[in-house]
């Protein structure tokens, strides 16, 4: 069984499944989506149908990332709301229009949808070996004592980060690497490879370090970290 990591998605649903096709996983395989499934890209419903249909697999494990925790606020704050339709929201919602062209709100968006976002998404997930979170963590603050701050909005120290006090590797998302290259500090790997604005969605495997990308174009390249 691998364990593979996706990093940030953010509504490019086409490079989502250029991806699923490029890595081939297996149902036995452990899938961990790193969040931000939403905003920026053009097809953020289409994104989270596909996690949706995929989660039916017991091995796949959705995290939340902070364009989650934004949508799902919005919907019972106004200034949650425009603060998220301003960072991507609006392009999320043009994704839930009734009809091409039609601009979507916060009715539009199934309920499936919502109770994927508030109920099935968590926060983090651990193996043996690595620790699997959107942004980031205080390294000497145990997993379940970690703030939200740590969990969704820090980005990624470039310095080479301490141990987490467990001594599992952190794999995340959150901070783009606008190189479409992946951030490898040892103790840290960050696999936001900007996959919205230009650059590669990326996967990664967490035990062989073997990784695969693809970009808007539909173009394939593996690697090893």
């Amino acid at each position: 069984m691998r364990t593979l990591a996706i990093g940030d998605i953010h509504g490019c649903s086409a490079m989502l499944d250029d991806l699923l096709a490029a890595v081939q996983p297996t149902p036995d395989d452990r899938l961990v989506f790193l969040g931000d499934y939403v905003d920026r890209g053009p097809d953020s419903r289409g994104v989270i149908d596909r996690l949706i249909a995929l989660k039916q697999n017991p091995n796949v494990v959705c995290l939340r990332g902070n364009h989650e925790l934004m949508m799902a606020r919005s919907r019972r704050d106004k200034s949650e709301y425009k603060m998220w339709y301003a960072v991507g929201g609006m392009q999320a919602l043009a994704s839930y229009g009734p009809a091409p062209g039609k601009m979507g709100s916060l009715a539009d968006v199934p309920e499936r949808h919502w109770r994927f976002l508030e109920a099935e998404c968590v926060d983090y997930f651990e193996t043996d070996s690595h620790i699997f979170v959107h942004a980031g963590v205080a390294y000497d603050v145990p997993m379940e004592e970690q703030d939200e701050g740590a969990l969704f909005w820090d980005f990624f120290d470039p310095d080479a980060p301490p141990n987490h006090v467990s001594g599992k590797t952190v794999i995340c998302g959150h901070s783009s690497q606008k190189s479409g290259n992946i951030l490898d500090r040892g103790t840290a790997i960050c696999i936001d490879t900007f996959a919205y604005g230009g650059g590669w969605l990326t996967c990664l495997d967490a035990d062989s370090r073997a990784f695969w990308q693809v970009n808007l174009l539909g173009k394939v390249r593996i690697g090893q970290l």
